[in-house]
């Protein structure tokens, strides 16, 4: 099995829920890494996988599949490739898939629902992200989600999350849908509402 580097980071020596954040394309895995420390989330543990695939033109980036690609190659793959890792992360931390929040910004938003509604996770964080195929949910009950979108997003604008939004709604999901005045891009205020969103609206048992 393809394992996923990842850069782990842990407040707490006995964490018991786990925070999963996906990178967009071209970017890696220390781009969302200082969320760890910004959402003040001190039960959990928080890992940054890179995607497993290099970036074509960007040193050092990785992507999840070749977005210049239309039939989206490596799209298949890589979401084999990232529910073997989840799954693989429930044995190495003891922490179960009920207790793992999956967070994806962009191109790691568009993973984040595709996968997310294969597995029973605790919640699901959409930012900036898109649908790039039809869901396929195969949970009775999906998890919780927060989609964040920005309403000057020139890569990717406003109407897909829109189109996320409603479909999550339109499958029975709680969605928590907000905008922003801005462009792709993560801000201090969304920071907040993803911190608020972990602590009032995802059941902790």
């Amino acid at each position: 099995m393809t394992q996923l580097n990842s850069i782990t980071i842990s407040p707490n020596l006995d964490p018991n829920n786990l925070f999963v954040a996906l990178h967009g394309w071209g970017a890696n895995s220390n781009d969302l890494s200082p969320l760890a420390e910004q959402l003040h989330l001190s039960n959990y543990q928080f890992e940054f996988p890179d995607a497993p695939l290099s970036h074509p033109q960007i040193p050092l980036g990785k992507m999840w599949y070749d977005l210049a690609n239309p039939g989206y190659q490596g799209l298949v793959e890589s979401r084999q490739i990232l529910i073997d890792w989840l799954l693989s992360l429930e044995s190495q931390t003891g922490i179960p898939l009920s207790r793992t929040i999956l967070c994806g910004f962009s191109q790691g938003g568009a993973m984040t629902m595709d996968v997310g509604v294969t597995l029973p996770l605790a919640g699901l964080i959409v930012l900036s992200g898109y649908l790039h195929s039809p869901l396929q949910p195969s949970l009775e009950k999906l998890p919780p989600i927060l989609i964040v979108h920005g309403t000057q997003d020139k890569s990717i604008p406003i109407q897909a999350g829109w189109q996320s939004r409603d479909t999550f709604t339109n499958l029975g999901a709680t969605v928590k849908y907000q905008e922003f005045n801005m462009g792709h891009e993560i801000r201090p205020a969304i920071v907040n509402l993803m911190r608020s969103f972990v602590m009032e609206d995802i059941a902790q048992t």
